[in-house]
């Protein structure tokens, strides 16, 4: 069963907010890449007025975390051609596109070989690429689920890997699954483990608070060097 919350919009000045209200205790303001928007979770028994007065307070942050994802460093647009750079775990490779009875794809030592049916269909080609992404992905995130699982004394949670726009990876804690971004496969191997401890967590703690915290240090204690290296790669 999905569970709707109520949605509000607010503008404080310039900026614009959604408010989400849910049954939690205490309200969590975000700014996410890659454009800046801001949410606010808010616990349902606050009014918009009272979050209006926080958020007025919250200003200045607000607008200092936009204008450093506006100067984070973002990949173009791809084209999906030969020589083009793409990233896969971290690191740099280029593009090697044929033309092709069969769709697939092949990683070399300094380059993703793309074989497609039409070299000039370009959604095609990303939709190979993707498709190969997520496999490659989810190798990797079987296996940090089931080392943490043990670790952490939980069952392997059910997951799923989806294009997010606005987060890493998210944890439906009524249902117990996890949620990650396939772009999360362009990234290094120690910032996908970072995303999966911090959702893991959320299996026990639903909220960014002190007992939140307590737990990353324990199951993950340099996970702040990853969350900082992951911040500060290109969107």
């Amino acid at each position: 069963m999905i569970t709707k919350f109520q949605t509000e919009q607010l503008k404080i000045g310039s900026v614009e907010v959604e408010i989400t209200f849910k049954p939690i205790k205490n309200l969590h303001l975000s700014v996410h890449p890659p454009y800046g928007k801001v949410t606010v979770s808010s616990p349902e028994f606050f009014d918009l007025e009272k979050v209006r007065v926080y958020l007025t307070t919250k200003i200045a942050w607000i607008k200092r975390e936009q204008k450093k994802i506006s100067n984070q460093a973002r990949e173009g647009g791809k084209l999906f051609i030969t020589r083009e750079s793409h990233q896969f775990l971290g690191k740099r490779y280029l593009l090697e596109v044929e033309e092709s009875n069969r769709n697939k794809v092949v990683l070399k030592h300094s380059s993703i070989e793309l074989s497609v049916k039409d070299i000039l269909d370009q959604s095609l080609k990303k939709k190979i690429l993707y498709r190969w992404y997520r496999k490659e992905l989810k190798v990797q995130l079987d296996f940090l689920l089931e080392k943490y699982a043990s670790v952490m004394n939980l069952a392997i949670p059910e997951y799923g890997i989806r294009e997010m726009k606005t987060k890493w990876g998210s944890c439906t804690t009524e249902h117990k699954k996890l949620w990650f971004n396939i772009e999360l496969a362009k990234k290094p191997l120690t910032c996908i483990e970072y995303i999966v401890v911090h959702e893991m967590v959320h299996l026990y703690e639903r909220n960014h608070n002190k007992n939140f915290i307590i737990l990353m240090d324990r199951y993950l204690p340099n996970w702040r060097i990853q969350k900082r290296i992951l911040n500060e790669l290109p969107i």
